[in-house]
């Protein structure tokens, strides 16, 4: 007999419907540290009002997350000052502008002591470095022992008047702008306040486009006030900033990325075309600003191409070329490109 006849009373298991396709979830997209989310959010505000210079940007951002100095090199009329008031309002710093001139004197940079009638006492009088981001307009113009006012400021962030000292509040940063030195009535800044920039950023002509949009911007605006960086909104507090130095100070530094930064700066020691190379200072600024170009893109760790991204800002005002190869017209930059090829790069 048939024990699956019709008659047998077997009744077959109900179909199972099949399932209907789910496209499998996509991984979720890391997320970035704040510290990263709130600089990219600077950058695109700065970006509002000073068009066409991203890179520029980038540099900047890199110095205030090493708390180092910036020395902004371009023609007049590029924005250099925009560029530093728009920083600081995106974090509310302290902002003060000198506008660096022939007769200034260094008690106009740093204050002095006077005596004061009423009180019968003498009292500071506080010079304008003491806000939180300084420029230095055309720091070039004026000779260098009013120049070297500065020195103790960017490196102690400190500042001392008739024998007393004055700490000044973090974040300290000093952009000093220049015109480019063959330019009538400038003075070359000394090789020690060089020294202390962490970078030297170059500001050219924006493109085509970008200056058409510019002059479209501004010419719109009433009196011509388009693009004021005055209009940029805040996106952070200064305690953000000072936390995202902390973080960038944090990230790590393989042995292998750093014994690159040291050989590329050892490098320009021995090459033929430099007269005087970059000091040990050269190579601890690569590492930092490396370890800034790494937070800016959201990692915790740097890599030989950071160090390499970072070696023209960062060393281009630390070398001098011999006399034969300045007077045949190259560059700086053209010297440490042959440089930074001629040094190994380790694999990670």
């Amino acid at each position: 007999m048939n024990d699956f006849a019709p008659d047998s009373g077997y009744a077959p298991p109900p179909l199972v419907p099949s399932p209907s396709y789910e496209p499998p979830t996509p991984p979720a997209t890391p997320q970035l540290p704040r510290s990263t989310q709130l600089l990219n959010q600077i950058r695109a505000a700065v970006e509002q009002v000073f068009v066409g210079q991203t890179e520029v940007i980038h540099q900047v951002l890199a110095a205030l997350l090493a708390g180092g100095h910036v020395l902004l090199e371009g023609k007049p009329g590029l924005g250099k000052t925009h560029l530093v008031l728009a920083l600081s309002r995106t974090f509310g710093a302290g902002f003060r502008r000198i506008q660096f001139t022939p007769d200034l004197m260094p008690s106009d940079v740093t204050g002095h002591t006077l005596y004061d009638l009423g009180s019968q006492s003498f009292r500071v009088r506080y010079g304008p470095v003491f806000t939180q981001l300084l420029l230095a307009d055309e720091i070039n113009r004026a000779p260098a022992k009013t120049q070297s006012a500065l020195l103790e400021v960017m490196q102690e962030a400190q500042v001392t008047i008739d024998g007393e000292t004055h700490a000044l509040q973090p974040p300290f940063m000093t952009f000093a702008t220049q015109n480019p030195i063959e330019q009538e009535g400038t003075y070359p800044l000394p090789e020690a306040q060089l020294d202390r920039f962490l970078l030297k950023v170059l500001i050219d002509y924006p493109n085509a486009q970008q200056e058409a949009q510019i002059v479209r911007a501004v010419s719109s605006a009433a009196g011509g006030r388009g693009l004021n960086p005055n209009d940029v909104p805040p996106v952070c507090s200064t305690e953000d900033i000072l936390q995202a130095q902390r973080e960038a100070a944090a990230v790590e530094a393989v042995e292998s990325v750093v014994n690159y930064a040291v050989n590329l700066t050892r490098a320009t020691r021995n090459h033929g075309a430099i007269a005087l190379g970059a000091g040990t200072r050269g190579a601890i600024s690569l590492v930092r600003v490396a370890k800034s170009y790494a937070l800016l893109e959201g990692r915790n760790y740097i890599t030989p191409g950071d160090v390499k991204r970072a070696s023209l800002p960062v060393l281009r005002h630390r070398v001098t070329l011999t006399p034969e190869v300045a007077i045949s017209g190259q560059t700086v930059d053209q010297v440490l490109e042959s440089v930074i090829r001629g040094v190994e790069a380790p694999r990670m």
